[in-house]
C-alpha cells in the first residue's frame, strides 16, 4: 500500500504539470475565437502566478488544518473545475476568472506535496516526483495538438485534461487514509507537524539562512523559465536556425530536465542534496558557456540541452533539503515561501529579459543566464556556510 501511495503522489504531480503547457499550446488558435489579442496570454499566466503565490504562502495554515492529502485532493479537484471552465469560456474575461482557482489550486498542490515528500521520503523520491511534473508538462501539448489537428478543437483539449484531473482527484480522495498512515509512521514528525500556531511569514523570515535560500530559489526558477521561454527566439534570431527546428530543439530543454531528474534520482541518496545542487549548477554554467561562446549553432543546441540536464536536480534537491536545514516543524512554512519565491522568479525574470533584449540584443541571452546562475551559486554556498555554523 505504501508503493500505491507513491504512485498516487506521482500521479498528482503529473496532474500539476499537465495544464502548465496548455495555454501556450492552445493560445495561437483560441485567442482569435474568443476575441483576445495575441499578447493577452501574458495576462492569464500572470493571474495564475499571483494565485499560486497566494496559496503557497497560505499552505502552512491549510496543511496544518486539513492535512497534506486533503489539501492536494481538494486543490486537484479545484484545478479540474478551472480547466473545465477554460473549455467552456466564451470570452477573455471568463478565462481570467477561471485562472484564479487554477492558480490557487496549483500553488496549494505544489507546496503541500513538496513538503510531504521532503518529510517522509528520500531524495530519490523527490527527484522522481519532479520528473513526473515534466512528464505531465510534456504530455499536455500533445493532447492539445491532437485535438486541434484532429478537428476536435482546443475546447476539447482542455475538456480532456479536466477529465484526467477529475480522475486523479478521485484517486487522491480514495487514498486519504494512506496519507494519514504515512504521516503517523514517524512519531517525531507527527508531533512537530502540529505546533501551537503556524510559523508565519514573519517568523520564517527570522530564521538564519532563509534569505540566501529564497534568493537562490528565485534565481534558479528565473534561469529555468527564461531558458524555456526565450531559447527558441535566441536560436532563430542569433543562430540563424529555422523557426520549426528551433521550436523542436527548445523543447529538448524540458526533455533534458525530465530525463535528468530521473537519472539524478538514481544517485540522489548516494550523493546527497548539497552535492547534487552544486553539480547541477556547474553543469548549467558549462552549458551556458557553450551557448555563449561564438561557435556553431550545433554547439549552441547542445548547450541548451546541457543547461536543461543541469537544471534537473537543483529544484527537487533544494526542496528536499529544507527539513534538514530549517527543521521539520518549520518545513511547510518555508516550502510555501519558497514556492512563492519560485513563482516570482518565473513571472518577473523572463519579462525582464524581454525588456533587456528589446533595448540591446537577444544575443545577451546566455550572458543573462550565466549572471543569474553565478549569483545562485553564491547564494547556495552562503546558505551552506550558514548551515555549517548552526
Amino acid at each position: 500500500m505504501v508503493s500505491f501511495l507513491i504512485a498516487i503522489i506521482y500521479l498528482a504531480f503529473i496532474s500539476l504539470g499537465l495544464p502548465d503547457s496548455m495555454v501556450g499550446a492552445a493560445w495561437p488558435v483560441m485567442h482569435g475565437e474568443i476575441g483576445a489579442d495575441l499578447s493577452y496570454a501574458g495576462i492569464i499566466t500572470m493571474i495564475i502566478s499571483v494565485g499560486t503565490i497566494i496559496s503557497s504562502l497560505l499552505s502552512d495554515r491549510l496543511t496544518r488544518k486539513f492535512s497534506a492529502g486533503m489539501v492536494t485532493a481538494v486543490s486537484t479537484l479545484t484545478m479540474a473545475v478551472a480547466i473545465f471552465g477554460f473549455s467552456i469560456g466564451g470570452s477573455f474575461i471568463e478565462l481570467c476568472l477561471w485562472s484564479i482557482p487554477y492558480g490557487l489550486g496549483a500553488g496549494a498542490i505544489d507546496a503541500a506535496l513538496n513538503n510531504f515528500v521532503a518529510l517522509h521520503y528520500n531524495s530519490r523520491t523527490m527527484s522522481w516526483l519532479h520528473c513526473f511534473w515534466g512528464l505531465g508538462a510534456t504530455i499536455s501539448p500533445y493532447i492539445m495538438g491532437y485535438c486541434i489537428t484532429g478537428g476536435f478543437g482546443w475546447r476539447n483539449g482542455y475538456f480532456s485534461v479536466s477529465i484526467i484531473q477529475v480522475a486523479i482527484a478521485g484517486l487522491l480522495f480514495f487514498s486519504l487514509p494512506l496519507w494519514k498512515r504515512k504521516a503517523a509512521e514517524n512519531t517525531d514528525t507527527n508531533q512537530s507537524d502540529a505546533p501551537e500556531k503556524p510559523l508565519g511569514i514573519s517568523g520564517a523570515m527570522k530564521l538564519k539562512g532563509i534569505i540566501p535560500l529564497l534568493i537562490a530559489f528565485f534565481a534558479y526558477c528565473a534561469v529555468e523559465q527564461t531558458a524555456m521561454l526565450w531559447s527558441a527566439s535566441y536560436l532563430v534570431e542569433n543562430q540563424g536556425i529555422g523557426a520549426d527546428a528551433a521550436a523542436k530543439f527548445s523543447s529538448f530543454f524540458l526533455i533534458g530536465i525530465t530525463v535528468g531528474r530521473f537519472l539524478s534520482g538514481i544517485v540522489a541518496d548516494r550523493l546527497g542534496d548539497k552535492a547534487l545542487i552544486r553539480l547541477g549548477t556547474y553543469i548549467v554554467i558549462f552549458g551556458t558557456l557553450l551557448v555563449l561562446i561564438p561557435m556553431s549553432s550545433t554547439i549552441a543546441l547542445i548547450g541548451l540541452v546541457i543547461i536543461g540536464f543541469g537544471c534537473a536536480p537543483i529544484y527537487p534537491s533544494i526542496i528536499h533539503s529544507t527539513p534538514d536545514n530549517f527543521g521539520k516543524e518549520n518545513s511547510q512554512a518555508i516550502i510555501g515561501i519558497q514556492m512563492a519565491a519560485a513563482y516570482m522568479g518565473i513571472t518577473l525574470m523572463p519579462t525582464l529579459f524581454g525588456f533587456i533584449a528589446s533595448i540591446t540584443d537577444i544575443a545577451v541571452f546566455p550572458l543573462y543566464l550565466l549572471i543569474i546562475t553565478a549569483f545562485m551559486l553564491i547564494m547556495i554556498e552562503r546558505l551552506n556556510s550558514i548551515m555549517k555554523k548552526k
